[in-house]
């Protein structure tokens, strides 16, 4: 079942199911997603920042659900409703989503949860053994996610960060180089992993990690994240790993 709630000025897309994408081309928004209204101008960083602007209007984003419509509903536009945007941070130029007021509010940060286990149950037959989560901030969804789904997380980290032998990969930033590290035993040959962040801008973090799992020989079914900057197409860096987002911002 579908329901598509035409709002004004954004459309707000409801979903009976949040679909894995990791498409080759720029898609609309999947069902269970929810694409935020356009802010003018390009937009620019690898994480937490987005567009260039002429200031846009703090608009909210938009939203969509799990399990039937009414809960799914209202579940999705609390979540979006705390995902707040401030212009001209970290520097002039830059759109920052903060998720801050969604953390702050137990409900909120409950349904977000809730509405990522449910899209994984849906979306993959076969048992899920490990939540990674990328540092920092996947930290703060990966734990509870996995707890939700009665699995455990591993902790991908910044080089330097973790004890023991470890694996890691390199991948660019905007103005150098940046590393990625996991614990040699974290995973083993076969199990099948999600990767989980806060947010997905030009996709090179989560493409670095999904590299770092495979080089252990892990089976990496998806990545996931809270809100998603479709102009910077991360999504096409990532295929053919599949990929979801609940919130979508242009």
């Amino acid at each position: 079942m579908r329901l598509f709630l035409w709002l004004d000025p954004p459309i707000l897309q409801l979903g009976s199911r949040g679909l894995a994408g990791g498409a080759r081309r720029r898609p609309a928004p999947h069902p269970g997603q929810v694409r935020a209204p356009a802010s003018p101008g390009a937009v620019l960083g690898e994480r937490g920042v987005a567009s260039l602007l002429s200031p846009p209007p703090p608009a909210p984003a938009q939203s969509a659900p799990p399990r039937g419509a009414g809960m799914a509903e209202s579940q999705l536009q609390l979540v979006a409703r705390r995902v707040r945007s401030f212009p001209d941070f970290p520097k002039p130029g830059i759109l920052f989503r903060d998720i801050s007021p969604l953390l702050k509010d137990p409900d909120a940060f409950k349904a977000s949860i809730e509405l990522l286990a449910d899209h994984l149950r849906e979306s993959h037959e076969t048992k899920i053994d490990y939540i990674a989560g990328l540092d920092a901030r996947g930290f703060l969804f990966g734990p509870p996610l996995a707890q939700k789904l009665g699995i455990g997380f591993v902790p991908i980290r910044k080089r330097g960060k973790l004890p023991g032998p470890t694996v890691s990969t390199s991948y660019s930033l905007e103005y150098g180089q940046a590393e990625l590290e996991v614990q040699e035993d974290a995973i083993e040959p076969g199990q099948k992993v999600v990767i989980v962040d806060d947010l997905l801008a030009t996709g090179g973090t989560m493409s670095a990690a999904c590299k770092l799992l495979q080089s252990l020989k892990a089976d990496v079914l998806e990545g996931l994240t809270l809100l998603e900057l479709t102009s910077l197409k991360g999504r096409e860096k990532l295929a053919p790993m599949p990929f979801f987002s609940l919130l979508q911002y242009n």
